[in-house]
């Protein structure tokens, strides 16, 4: 019966959404005990595809470009998941395997069988906890307790698999480094040369591409922030993500010359939320785990 649940709900919540990163639901059959949802064809198949399964040569490897890209997509389409959409609804099940990729390699987010509207404040409790290890909030986790703050978590996590091409949880490494958000978050996101040696170094063949680790680092601590008051809205991350990779260039393309906007410290507005009165996203390094 849980898999009946979720596809009406799939069916239901889903087949409302219209977003250019939302993957397209057309239509769905059901049939004594068969069950079928229609979605629109995404040839390039999930972002873990393109991150993790590499070997058979089917999925090419993704450009630090082309990860910053699916990540502001993804941050769009959970950012009108959040705020736009009629009601506001929480995904619970963000991973890189419910990314899919389109012919350009642009990403849409897909399975939304654990999709929920958000109660009064986004807030609520969960009857049963549902969604991947890995990425689970350590509040819904712990208390099942369900805010828009979980999808935000999830979503610092992807970011972490982008710049280092690793699993969340993985067992091929020591212990002490197999849960790669509490790897990361030994880290300050402003130290370079640590920085340098978690992330993908493939990834980053030059100095204007190594400009960008610092911060979209930033974005993933706020993102991974035990405490979900200490995490952003979606939209701060679009806002925050969006000059990062609309000012990355390879670095035999000349720079645009009206990039003033795009080129604005992180830093600085981080410093603008935090004074906007948003007790949300008041954040402090050096805090716990």
């Amino acid at each position: 019966m849980k898999g009946v649940a979720e596809f009406k709900a799939e069916i239901g919540l889903i087949g409302k959404a219209r977003h250019r990163h939302l993957v397209s639901l057309i239509g769905y059959c059901e049939h004594e005990n068969e069950r079928l949802l229609v979605y629109e064809y995404m040839p390039e198949g999930t972002l873990a595809q393109h991150l993790f399964d590499q070997e058979g040569g089917r999925y090419c490897p993704l450009t630090w470009k082309q990860r910053l890209t699916i990540a502001l997509d993804v941050a769009k389409a959970m950012e009108y998941l959040h705020n736009f959409m009629q009601g506001s609804f929480i995904h619970r099940d963000l991973k890189p395997s419910n990314i899919l990729l389109d012919k350009d390699l642009r990403g849409k987010v897909s399975d939304f069988g654990l999709l929920k509207l958000a109660g009064d404040n986004g807030n609520s409790m969960a009857t049963r906890l549902a969604g991947t290890f890995g990425y689970l909030a350590p509040e819904y986790a712990t208390t099942g307790k369900i805010t828009r703050k979980i999808d935000v978590y999830a979503f610092g996590v992807i970011l972490l698999e982008l710049m280092t091409s690793r699993r969340v949880l993985d067992d091929s490494v020591p212990d002490e480094d197999a849960n790669l958000v509490a790897t990361f978050r030994r880290i300050h996101p402003r130290d370079l040369p640590a920085l340098e040696r978690f992330v993908d170094s493939s990834l980053f063949p030059d100095d204007s591409s190594r400009d960008s680790i610092a911060d979209v680092a930033e974005i993933a601590y706020h993102c991974t922030a035990r405490e979900p008051g200490k995490r952003p809205e979606m939209s701060n991350v679009v806002t925050m993500l969006s000059p990062i990779a609309d000012r990355w260039r390879p670095r035999e393309l000349p720079e645009d010359d009206d990039d003033d906007e795009s080129s604005a410290s992180l830093v600085s507005m981080v410093h603008k939320w935090q004074t906007s009165g948003d007790s949300s996203f008041g954040v402090s390094f050096g805090g716990p785990v």
